[in-house]
């Protein structure tokens, strides 16, 4: 079997350009760069271009339901972009960025993979430019200033019983999901049940990655529902004067940040959140500046098709005005052999019997793809175990489906592996063009939208709420939040709400615990079955296997 450096070995022993000389490629003064040492810059909205935009082409990357390891989809992101290029197409890509969440939990990395990542990789993963630490001291400043107001006079009559804004930290820690604050005494603030979420499930994070320009973002901010005074009427961010801070700490964070692949094609990274838990897609922002600057992107979603997806085609695409040309579904056989019944350890051998099993999952995801009005493309993430009796069964199964399945080898190979995938996006778009369409109007409402994913995203034949999700359900109405989107927070291991059900699970019920609101970043969260917003730590995390030695150098962040 073929074996592999480690991705930070490959990425320490990359031929990395300076970021200058990436800007010079997208044709970008020198003086407009802003620059974070020598591989880094963060770059101006000025260079954003609404005609421009209008002329290029947006290509999505989402999955299969995924194994707890993922399915790649940030390395075939970044092996198509660097495909498209090789092809002599001008392609960029643009992604999130890592939450040390991950990092340190049971992922790793988040950079990409093999010959298809993105550098300088260690410093991507661990604080990169600070975003992540600026959203969360935004978000941290609003739960102080709600505290404070509780502490001094309390003049907006706030009822701590109702606050709903909660603490983050970017760590998977769960012993902060439920928390006391205010004890010892009266000199240290009111008594009463907090929590923290992880950083990319803040709301602040959502507003950063969803709002057009600085105004609109401010204007988020301030719309921010943090509780209601002791008639009910209800408290926002702007009431506590907290907004003007709140944007200061985001001065820098809202500019999306430039790096490069191993090959050299530019990327933008901006924001992080969670599709499990929130809307999983990179910035409009960055992703308005990367179709300014090429004629190509390659932007991904997070998880499956079902989350990541769904909610950028209906509230990404919506709030931003994106119309995506293009959608690549990521496969891998051992995702298939997972659906098909098999543990972890038996999917790492080749199983025609679970691949047929499982490819039902497959199917599901493009069914989901085809009702937005856009025929996908498949890509099988090649591995070295998967056998040729395996891939060619998923390329049947699609072709039956009227769907063209590529063989990608962009781990082992980068670019060059990923070739024939950029061919046929390409074919896709010039010869299928996309005829984009959302799921659902804003404007229709709560409960059937929430039907609507429910049925037609998951394969539910119902819906269930808890006596909580239906008092708040009624406070949303009240409040005249109907009108938002809805962002589900569903476990990514099913598309059930239950992770055992695994393939295409069938007459089943979604269970809506609870709901979050959102309205500064303009939707609402249903909360399905058991879902955190802070998740835990394995019990045996990524952090166990790393370390640094004398001169600096990292090993185990993979």
């Amino acid at each position: 079997m073929l074996t592999f450096p480690s991705d930070i070995a490959i990425a320490q022993s990359a031929a990395i350009q300076p970021i200058k000389a990436i800007a010079a490629k997208l044709n970008i003064e020198e003086d407009l760069v802003e620059f974070y040492g020598k591989y880094k810059a963060k770059l101006p909205l000025s260079l954003i271009s609404e005609k421009k935009i209008k002329q290029h082409h947006l290509i999505l990357m989402t999955a299969i339901t995924p194994t707890p390891a993922g399915e790649g989809k940030t390395t075939m992101s970044i092996g198509l972009a660097d495909g498209l290029n090789s092809l002599g197409r001008n392609a960029m890509a643009a992604l999130r960025e890592p939450s040390l969440g991950p990092v340190f939990g049971m992922k790793g990395g988040a950079a990409g993979g093999g010959y298809a990542q993105v550098i300088p990789m260690d410093e991507i993963n661990l604080h990169f430019t600070g975003d992540f630490v600026a959203v969360e001291r935004a978000n941290n400043l609003l739960s102080a200033l709600i505290d404070n107001q509780l502490q001094h006079k309390n003049l907006l009559h706030l009822d701590a019983r109702t606050v709903t804004w909660k603490r983050v930290m970017d760590m998977n820690d769960r012993a902060l999901r439920n928390i006391i604050v205010g004890l010892g005494g009266a000199n240290n603030g009111v008594p009463r049940q907090d929590g923290f979420n992880i950083t990319p499930a803040s709301e602040i994070m959502a507003i950063l990655c969803l709002a057009k320009d600085f105004a609109d973002l401010k204007k988020r901010l301030a719309n921010i529902y943090v509780g209601s005074t002791y008639d009910g009427q209800p408290v926002f961010a702007r009431d506590l004067k907290a907004v003007g801070a709140m944007a200061v700490l985001l001065k820098e964070a809202i500019k999306p940040n430039l790096v490069q692949t191993l090959e050299g094609t530019p990327a933008l990274l901006h924001g992080g959140p969670f599709a499990s838990i929130a809307h999983g897609s990179n910035s409009i922002i960055a992703t308005k500046m990367a179709l300014s600057l090429s004629d190509y992107v390659v932007t991904e979603a997070g998880f499956a098709a079902d989350l990541g997806a769904e909610k950028f085609f209906n509230i990404t695409c919506m709030a931003g005005g994106l119309k995506p040309s293009a959608v690549v579904l990521v496969a891998t056989i051992r995702a298939l052999r997972h659906h098909g019944g098999l543990n972890k350890e038996a999917i790492k051998f080749p199983s025609i019997a679970a691949v047929l099993q499982g490819l039902p999952n497959l199917g599901k995801h493009i069914e989901n793809i085809l009702k937005y009005g856009i025929q996908p493309v498949v890509a099988i993430n090649a591995f070295p175990a998967d056998s040729d009796e395996e891939m060619q069964a998923v390329v049947e199964y699609c072709a039956k489906l009227g769907v063209k399945a590529i063989v990608s080898n962009a781990f082992a190979e980068g670019g060059k592996g990923s070739v024939d995938l950029a061919n046929e996006v390409v074919r896709t778009i010039e010869e299928q063009p996309a005829r984009f369409q959302p799921l659902y109007s804003w404007n229709t409402p709560m409960e059937e939208k929430i039907l609507r994913i429910a049925t037609e995203m998951y394969g539910a034949v119902g819906v269930e709420y808890s006596v909580k999700a239906k008092q708040t359900l009624k406070q949303i109405k009240t409040l005249g939040f109907d009108h938002m989107p809805v962002c589900m927070a569903k476990t990514p291991k099913s598309l059930s709400d239950d992770e055992k059900m695994l393939s295409r699970p069938e007459n089943f019920v979604i269970n809506i615990r609870e709901f979050e609101i959102a309205s500064g970043a303009g939707f609402i969260i249903p909360i399905l079955g058991e879902i955190m917003r802070m998740p835990g730590l394995p019990a045996h995390p990524a952090a166990e296997q790393m370390d640094i030695d004398d001169d600096g150098n990292i090993t185990g962040l993979s």
